[in-house]
């Protein structure tokens, strides 16, 4: 299984195998795993804690393209189970094409109670006041204070972007919605007790052997049991 996702370190591992019934400590994994894991994250605020189940994070991050072009990508991202709502990939994110998104993330009034973002000159006074959303600003220069988002983006850059060339709007779109696939329905999460935003159903030994399913252009898989 590692040698089939090097990017992966003992907590995925660990939470694939435990969607397959295979009982097994981390710690075991982790010892036959040929490099060692990562410290774990700093915890997080006290106040995300207390909202996850009313806020949503949003925040751009950019891309460059293989003939030197920078894309923006804006994310929103539910807290309670780490979702990905929306995505929208363009090179020029004016005021107008953000409160659009804004829109489309949250339609049919679904709108959380709190959005949290930083300080971006992109985003402008009260963009949310009239969906019924409080805005929570982060200090200025503290990513930290967006961790859920923060810790996205740092994944969707290890896992996806760091291995493919991008070379337009519509091949970054692309990509980006094979890793969100694979992102909700089949990575393992630590904060949710190893299982994936869209919950998964353990599987034990007597569904069958166990395949592996190649995702996210097969740099990524997805194991379950099937029947003989």
């Amino acid at each position: 299984m590692h040698q089939a996702n090097p990017l992966w370190g003992a907590p995925r591992i660990h939470g694939e195998l435990l969607k397959l019934g295979i009982e097994v400590a981390q710690s075991t994994v982790a010892k036959y795993l040929p490099r060692p894991r990562k410290p774990p994250s700093q915890t997080w605020r006290t106040f995300l804690m207390n909202h996850l189940a009313q806020t949503a994070a949003i925040d751009f991050f950019t891309v460059p393209t293989a003939t030197f072009r920078v894309l923006f990508v804006f994310v929103v991202l539910s807290h309670e189970r780490r979702r990905v709502l929306h995505f929208g990939v363009t090179e020029h994110p004016t005021q107008e094409w953000t409160m659009q998104q804004m829109r489309e993330s949250f339609p049919w009034e679904e709108a959380p109670r709190y959005v949290r973002r930083d300080r971006d000159a992109i985003y402008f006074a009260d963009m949310t006041g009239d969906m019924g959303i409080e805005e929570v600003l982060t200090a200025p220069r503290s990513p930290w204070l967006n961790p859920f988002l923060e810790r996205l983006v740092g994944s969707i850059r290890r896992e996806r972007l760091d291995h493919v060339i991008v070379w337009n709007e519509r091949s970054l779109r692309r990509t980006l919605q094979s890793y969100f696939a694979y992102y909700q329905r089949s990575r393992t999460h630590l904060a949710l007790g190893k299982d994936a935003p869209e919950p998964r159903a353990l599987e034990p030994p007597e569904r069958g052997r166990v395949v592996a399913i190649p995702l996210a252009g097969g740099l990524h898989h997805r194991y379950q049991r099937q029947a003989a």
